[in-house]
């Protein structure tokens, strides 16, 4: 069984390991896969037309679908890797384990974004951004830029705490966990942290940063400790919602599975006790 560890826990030969394992999909041509499909959606998903992976109640279970396929092309490279998850609410600063050379790398130069450290830093010729919003062909980052925060614990236990998954209008303007969770409306989580990264994270391009994992991987987390919460509330819309994809909807762009599918995570993952 696949068990993802908070970053913070991992050895050194665990990051070592998880990062061959990045460098070889990027090698290959497959990492540049995922970037492709996730700005698709990024840039298809409004709120009012059709919207599946982002501004929607299917944020979650699409996420974590892709998070499950990253995870698996991982694994047919190195079976002992799994994703890792960064708690921002814990780990708040550029000075975090996960920012050292020997794993992601650290905050952009104040000139122009570049990383300069890291397995990732243009310098390395390993990471060329090739699926990009502009002619800058290295990773960005600009970690905490304009004084930002990233979400503390209090402000996670105050959306953990919501009762309702999500409510019309299903879009960025919804009350309810999934949107208070996605970061549109109140203490903005998830969406405060790509910003807080900057860089590529703050685009439709963002897994070219590898902490893009890492990020999701912790929102997924959210989603199930939310479901240990609150076992009594559904995923919604049940049925006959236009435009978002209902429980027993398929998603796109897989043919194979519907939010119902993807409630239970332990089939696949299950988290350390961090």
């Amino acid at each position: 069984m696949t068990v993802r560890k908070n970053q913070a826990s991992l050895t050194a030969d665990e990051k070592r390991r998880f990062v061959a394992a990045v460098l070889e999909l990027k090698r290959s041509g497959r990492y540049d896969e995922f970037v492709t499909t996730h700005n698709a959606f990024i840039v298809a998903d409004t709120d009012n037309g059709e919207r599946t992976g982002h501004r929607s109640p299917s944020f979650l279970p699409w996420h974590r679908r892709f998070l499950l396929d990253f995870e698996s092309a991982l694994q047919q490279v190195d079976a002992s890797v799994a994703l890792p998850y960064w708690d921002w609410s814990t780990d708040r600063t550029a000075r975090a384990s996960l920012w050292a050379p020997d794993f992601l790398g650290g905050t952009g130069r104040s000139l122009d974004g570049r990383v300069m450290d890291g397995p990732f830093a243009a310098s390395t010729g390993n990471w060329t951004i090739n699926v990009r919003v502009d002619g800058r062909t290295y990773l960005r980052r600009a970690l905490g830029s304009g004084g930002r925060q990233l979400p503390t614990p209090a402000e996670v236990e105050s959306v953990l705490a919501m009762q309702t998954y999500d409510m019309a209008p299903w879009n960025s303007g919804s009350d309810g966990f999934r949107n208070h969770l996605e970061g549109w409306r109140g203490v903005n989580l998830h969406n405060r942290v790509h910003v807080w990264v900057g860089g590529q994270m703050a685009t439709g391009v963002s897994p070219n940063d590898p902490v893009f994992w890492l990020h999701h991987a912790y929102v997924d987390k959210l989603w199930a400790d939310w479901q240990r919460r609150h076992p009594g509330s559904a995923y919604l819309p049940a049925a006959g919602t236009p435009n978002v994809v209902d429980l027993n909807d398929t998603m796109k762009p897989w043919n194979d599975v519907r939010p119902a599918d993807l409630l239970d995570h332990t089939p696949h993952y299950t988290f350390d006790a961090a």
